[in-house]
């Protein structure tokens, strides 16, 4: 049983929490008036950088929100590492060459461990060296091709000297900053999936192209052929399924083994019986390039187990087929 003074520090604790979560949203509110010239010059710097490469550095816990940046950017399509400061003044910085941009985070601007960076950078006229700091008259604001001023912000708990709002709002620009730029670029999500292979995401990400049959196992027929071949081919692929074509190799329908079953219980002759004039015609097709979640979700909801493929606008030609067991095994649902 929980006691009254019990239940007293509980509610305590979520106030607490609420209060810091509360104070870290002003700070956010603040960055999202700062967005403004500034912000769209770094966009417009990385943008234009095409035969370099987008280096993040910083010390501490910047440092630290460094490393996400940088691991943002390269999935989402602008390529990126981070450098350690620490190590840039010691042989490090021969990974930075002509045509880079050197993003520094720093709340001071005045780290020592930055310095050396500033300075070479500023040696080097075709590296563009853009600061991120909380200080207008830091070295690396005057110092820096293009300077984005963060806010003074208040950092939660007592005293506001633990690094909490002032990192949160150093991630949110990092991530305004990625995603802009993916934006940009048109970076989709057949993009972003190249870049993230393995894992849920990737399964999640799985397009109809991934786990389609192509080429010889696509269960085709001809639409003149008769319903006894008919039978024999939907036997042999084991698929349950056929996609009709004619003369013109143009899919024009398409017969499930249901249909055969329905076919043979109406007419006894059945096997004599041509296949297009039974089929069902205008079967459904989709982009090779869509979800295969998506794909999934056509099927359910039109109560069918497959879907011709097709690339571009070009329905009529189809170049895939995919049955609800291919998504099904590989764990889409």
């Amino acid at each position: 049983m929980i006691s009254g003074h019990t239940k007293m520090r509980d509610k305590k604790l979520l106030t607490i929490a609420k209060d810091v979560i509360k104070v870290e949203l002003r700070s956010l509110k603040k960055l999202y008036s700062n967005i403004g010239n500034s912000f769209e010059q770094i966009i417009k710097t990385i943008i234009s950088c095409k035969n370099g490469k987008v280096i993040i550095s910083g010390v501490g816990k910047s440092g630290i929100i460094g490393r996400k940046w940088s691991a943002t950017l390269s999935s989402t399509g602008t390529p990126s590492f981070f450098l350690d400061a620490a190590n840039a003044s010691h042989g490090d910085l021969g990974q930075v060459t002509s045509n880079d941009i050197i993003i520094l985070i720093s709340l001071s601007g005045q780290s020592e461990e930055l310095k050396n960076i500033i300075q070479y950078s500023s040696r080097n006229k075709n590296i563009k060296l853009i600061g991120i700091t909380s200080k207008k008259d830091s070295l690396l604001y005057k110092n820096s091709d293009v300077a984005f001023l963060l806010p003074s912000v208040k950092e939660a708990g007592p005293g506001s000297f633990v690094p909490t709002s002032s990192t949160t709002v150093q991630i949110a620009l990092g991530d305004a900053i990625a995603i802009t730029c993916m934006q940009y670029k048109k970076f989709g999500k057949i993009d972003f999936k190249k870049f993230h292979p393995s894992g849920a995401l990737s399964v999640k990400l799985k397009t109809v192209e991934d786990l389609m049959f192509y080429g010889k196992k696509i269960p085709f027929v001809n639409e003149e052929l008769s319903m006894k071949v008919a039978l024999r081919t939907i036997t042999k692929k084991g698929l349950g399924t056929l996609i009709v074509k004619n003369k013109s190799k143009n899919t024009t329908g398409i017969i499930t083994d249901g249909d055969v079953k329905r076919i043979s219980n109406m007419n006894k002759d059945f096997k004599n019986i041509k296949i297009r004039k039974v089929m069902k015609k205008k079967p459904i097709s989709v982009d090779k390039n869509m979800l295969a979640v998506e794909a999934l979700s056509i099927m359910n909801n039109r109560k069918i187990t497959s879907l011709c493929v097709h690339q571009n606008k070009n329905k009529n030609k189809t170049i895939g087929f995919i049955h609800i067991h291919s998504i099904l095994d590989a764990n889409i649902t």
